[in-house]
């Protein structure tokens, strides 16, 4: 069976309160919606992150790991 759904939607605000890696935001009408998830290494990163209060550049203090 084949279903064509036309629909027009009108959003005068959207207050999103927050977004994780796996979250879906769906406006509309979806037959399916396939899960992806992406991770880019955009910032050319070679190794792990230094841990919290060794880095020379950190700005916040953070509590000593236990």
């Amino acid at each position: 069976m084949n279903l064509t759904v036309h629909q027009t939607i009108n959003i005068h605000t959207l207050k999103v309160e927050a977004v994780s890696n796996s979250s879906v935001l769906q406006i509309g009408t979806a037959g399916i919606i396939k899960p992806l998830s992406n991770l880019y290494n955009t910032g050319g990163f070679t190794g792990p992150a230094p841990l919290p209060g060794q880095s020379p550049l950190s700005l916040v203090p953070f509590p000593p790991s236990t």
